[in-house]
């Protein structure tokens, strides 16, 4: 969680985005869980000081990890090739059912008396983690990229766009007749969000890049197989985990029905290949197969 390791993955990045953005417009988003996390700790050294809620420290992780971004893609691609950090909020519906059933882990570890003592200070709803404890908290379905528009915008002036950092700041309508927006202390997922985006967008393809080379099967197990090109509906008769691949698998297939291109699943390194098809698990409507 240093400076400079964040600098260095960032780094890796840019040298595969850099490529892609000379022959195409890019779209970049990324995640920020360790950052909130570090941001969190920090703000707790404070007692004196009521802790940030979540979507204030959400929106101060994308202004940290779009301005590492935007350097490192800059050095790496001419000069007048323009790039913009956009602080994105996401909407939610405050009657999503998320609401009733906390799950998205945040934060540090506890023993299970501390965790219950903080949750009655705070208001936090806690839950087990292996053999620690935890706060939870609701992670709502995306239903609206508040500045798609600009983002459109940008990208006809030949910008390199980099937005919906961790999902984009959770945001909400109070009720009332005044329509006023507020934060909500909540966690969007964040490659739901980007398929959001990526359809508001337009899109022609949309790719997630992790720390693995596709999508498996029978994950860790001596008969695993990476899937290659793949339907929307052959990955749903398939279970993958709901902390990791699950979001990744649910996000690419809610962008290929909904505009019949392209997704692809793969590493960070692998991101060309991806781009070209020719790496990663590429899922495709059934006339592409």
């Amino acid at each position: 969680m240093t400076a400079d390791r964040q600098r260095a993955n960032v780094a890796v990045a840019a040298e595969q985005l850099a490529v892609i953005a000379a022959h195409h417009e890019l779209v970049v988003s990324h995640g920020n869980g360790p950052q909130v996390g570090l941001l969190a700790l920090q703000g707790a050294a404070y007692p004196d000081v009521e802790p940030y809620p979540l979507d204030i420290l959400g929106a101060e992780t994308q202004g940290m990890i779009g301005y590492l971004l935007e350097q490192e893609l800059g050095n790496r691609l001419p000069f007048e090739k323009p790039l913009a950090t956009i602080l994105t909020m996401v909407e939610v519906d405050p009657a999503d059912p998320a609401f009733d059933d906390p799950t998205k882990f945040v934060g540090p570890i506890y023993d299970e008396a501390e965790a219950h003592r903080l949750a009655a200070d705070k208001g936090w709803v806690v839950k087990p983690d292996g053999k620690s404890w935890r706060r939870v908290v609701p992670s709502p379905r995306p239903t609206r990229i508040f500045e798609h528009r600009p983002m459109r915008w940008m990208l006809d002036q030949g910008a390199v766009v980099i937005c919906a950092g961790g999902g984009g700041v959770p945001t909400m309508y109070a009720p009332g007749e005044d329509r006023r927006l507020v934060g909500v202390e909540a966690v969007v997922d964040k490659d739901l969000a980007s398929s959001l985006l990526a359809r508001d967008l337009g899109a022609d393809l949309f790719v997630m890049a992790t720390d693995v080379d596709g999508v498996y099967v029978d994950w860790g197990l001596p008969n695993q197989r990476r899937l290659d090109r793949v339907t929307p509906d052959e990955l749903a008769s398939y279970p993958f985990p709901a902390g990791s691949m699950g979001p990744k698998v649910a996000a690419a297939s809610e962008f290929v029905v909904a505009s019949g291109k392209r997704s692809a699943i793969g590493t960070l390194e692998e991101i060309g290949g991806m781009v070209e098809g020719t790496a990663g698990t590429n899922v495709v409507l059934e006339g592409a197969r």
